[in-house]
């Protein structure tokens, strides 16, 4: 099997866990963030820069890659590695959601999804079978399986519809999988409804995948609907195999999505909010844009060791994202990666310390949402 998974140490009172990812690409310290490259490339970051703020992994979007530039070409670059120059390791997701937010332009069957194009209005389809040949051609250490992700709300029969449909599809594309230096990972679906998210885990698990995603979560609900989720699943899950919840990457939801057993993280978040001018400091958000930093000569955030807080100010940055300099949401995006990557540096170390309660109180007597 190309990836394994060591669980090195579990928190005494919580779920939190800490571990060690292996993969063809080298090893991934949990629990970890991973940015996302939706084009094969993290906006605004060189590969350089990334290793630079401490991602270990990194993500790309099966979707876009398959509509433009085509994963036949990133196959013929010899692959996502070779193509945009990262040899760390890769995780593509399958697609799903991305289809899942085009509601307008798809439509899902028990076949697959077919869908138009957002760029050109193009029709296409995407089955398992059509999805796992994509993810092989890209090459990434981790592929996850094609899913119907579940909106919120939801009616009960709609996701239980959802739920038997991803099931189906996770057994096509495991059997349609032959990558043999990539793992295939199945994603658990359920929406909010406790029996449903119970049997969706039993159903995905049953097929003893290497690893596991936990999808349909932060799609609008409540903060506190998909903490109980959590509560309930993750106990559920496979103790020795890594548990990735996909799409959640605001520094609250990293911190009490490990109190929960979650290994793994993705999230556009920090580089999304970068591009608008905000940061993320252990104090919550600060939207550097504002008037109130115009002559605001500290760093962005005092004790940071990243590259924008060694070498600016608020009050420079802030002056370069007024004037549409792509440095000034260079400097945001570095800032946030960074901050982001060294926060689960630190919560892995004091899980390993046996502190993670303490540590966790501390960062919520600081942080305000």
């Amino acid at each position: 099997m190309p990836i394994s998974f060591d669980l090195l140490q579990t928190a005494q009172d919580s779920m939190a866990r800490a571990g060690i990812l292996h993969t063809p690409h080298g090893d991934v310290t949990t629990p970890v963030f991973m940015p996302v490259g939706t084009c094969a490339s993290v906006k605004t970051m060189s590969p350089d820069e990334l290793k630079e703020v401490g991602a270990q992994i990194i993500l790309s979007n099966t979707y876009h890659l398959y509509l433009r530039p085509g994963h036949e070409l990133v196959k013929e670059a010899g692959g996502l590695h070779s193509f945009m120059n990262w040899d760390r390791p890769i995780l593509t997701d399958s697609g799903g959601f991305q289809i899942f937010s085009l509601a307008e332009l798809r439509q899902l069957t028990d076949e697959g999804a077919s869908f138009a194009s957002h760029i050109d209005g193009s029709r296409h389809q995407f089955t398992p079978e059509k999805v796992m040949e994509i993810e092989m051609a890209l090459g990434a250490d981790i592929a996850m399986c094609f899913d119907e992700c579940s909106p919120y709300p939801a009616e009960f029969q709609q996701v239980q519809q959802a739920d038997q449909r991803t099931y189906n599809w996770a057994c096509r594309c495991q059997q349609a999988h032959h990558h043999p230096q990539q793992s295939l990972f199945g994603i658990v679906q359920g929406g909010l409804y406790k029996e449903l998210r119970l049997k969706s885990a039993a159903q995905i698990t049953s097929l003893d995948f290497p690893g596991y995603g936990i999808g349909g979560l932060s799609v609008g609900e409540p903060k506190e609907m998909m903490y109980e989720c959590l509560d309930y699943l993750t106990p559920v899950m496979p103790e020795h195999k890594p548990r990735y919840l996909m799409g959640v990457g605001s520094p609250d939801c990293l911190v009490e999505g490990v109190a929960r057993g979650i290994d793994m993280f993705d999230c556009v978040l920090p580089t999304r909010i970068a591009r608008n001018g905000t940061v993320m400091t252990p104090d919550g958000k600060m939207v550097i844009r504002n008037a109130i930093y115009a002559h605001d000569f500290r760093p962005i955030q005092e004790d940071c060791k990243c590259y924008a807080c060694r070498n600016f100010s608020r009050a420079y940055i802030r002056h370069l994202i007024k004037a549409g300099e792509v440095l000034g949401i260079r400097l945001t995006t570095i800032h946030n990666l960074y901050y982001l990557c060294h926060l689960m540096a630190d919560i892995r170390q004091a899980i390993l310390d046996g502190t993670f309660n303490e540590f966790r109180a501390d960062f919520w007597k600081r942080y305000r949402l």
